[in-house]
């Protein structure tokens, strides 16, 4: 089984959202379908059928995030400390080309936000400087050709 390594807050998110779907999407799209009922005629009810297709994008993210729960590797960063790059760590890049300097946080696939800085472990640059160390140098395949990166900086916590 594949295990979701996922940030406290992460998990934390992951359960809000869980819990909204379940409490507050839920019984919304179970009150419009029973209205969209009483207008008579379902085939071409229109309100019926858009509130069926949003039972059913609820429905299949209350299982995703319950198999996500179920299957997370909770990592609390703040007890994390190490010389290298792991799961967690907020890392300071350089990119060689441009001279331009980047930070990011390396968290689980559903907390990844490149405008919050934070990319997913799976990112091609995260697993480019996993088990890196400050002064080393890492090389990722981007669109337009290879690019240079050099680790200025790594922090936990």
């Amino acid at each position: 089984m594949q295990k979701y390594p996922m940030t406290v807050a992460g998990h934390a998110s992951l359960e809000t959202e869980l819990k909204q779907l379940k409490t507050v999407e839920r019984p919304e799209i179970i009150q419009a379908i029973a209205v969209a009922r009483e207008h008579g005629d379902l085939k071409e009810n229109a309100e019926y059928h858009a509130a069926k297709e949003k039972q059913g994008f609820v429905e299949g993210r209350i299982k995703e995030i319950e198999s996500k729960l179920a299957l997370s590797q909770i990592i609390d960063v703040d007890k994390m400390n190490g010389d290298t790059v792991k799961f967690g760590a907020t890392v300071t890049v350089v990119n060689e080309d441009t001279d331009e300097e980047s930070t990011y946080q390396i968290v689980g696939e559903d907390e990844a936000n490149v405008k919050l800085g934070k990319i997913s472990n799976t990112s091609p640059i995260s697993r480019g400087m996993m088990g890196k160390e400050v002064g080393d140098v890492f090389e990722i395949m981007a669109p337009g050709g290879a690019r240079g990166f050099e680790i200025t900086g790594i922090k936990y916590g």
